[in-house]
């Protein structure tokens, strides 16, 4: 009986390859329990040693990546790549100390950008997302303004 319902539950999980892992790094060494990763429709966030937290994140949902890198990261050969998301529990994402974080920050953003051309979002939800505007009920943008129509 249970051997069924494994059978039947494995369709429905995707086995889409990972991209690109990494754990964060302190002095360039990968000696933490957060380990990031992706493939080609979210972002994995895995952390904790004892009390285990698994968090995933659609990539067509990521409004803004930005890239920084401070000094002491420089020298390490490490950087970290912050997410704006359009995502209710993660906001802001920082991914923080990996290596070759520009290279990833560049792959996020070409992977998010095809994301969003295949799932067909358009600024509907990204506006929406920021607050900024409300989508009527009817699909049009209420920029806020009475025109006494």
């Amino acid at each position: 009986m249970a051997n069924n319902k494994v059978d039947r539950l494995s369709q429905y999980i995707d086995s889409e390859p990972i991209l690109w892992n990494d754990r964060k790094r302190y002095l360039g060494l990968p000696i933490s329990f957060t380990r990031y990763s992706f493939d080609q429709n979210k972002f994995y966030i895995k952390t904790g040693f004892f009390n285990n937290v698994n968090n995933e994140l659609l990539l067509y949902r990521v409004l803004d990546i930005q890239h920084k890198r401070s000094l002491f990261q420089k020298i390490f050969g490490v950087g970290s790549i912050t997410l704006v998301t359009a995502d209710k529990t993660t906001p802001n994402l920082e991914i923080k100390n990996v290596k070759d974080s520009e290279r990833v920050a560049k792959a996020l953003s070409n992977i998010v950008e095809k994301e969003r051309d295949e799932k067909r979002v358009l600024g509907k939800e990204m506006f929406g997302a920021s607050g900024a505007f409300d989508v009527d009920m009817d699909g049009g943008i209420d920029h806020g303004i009475d025109h006494g129509i």
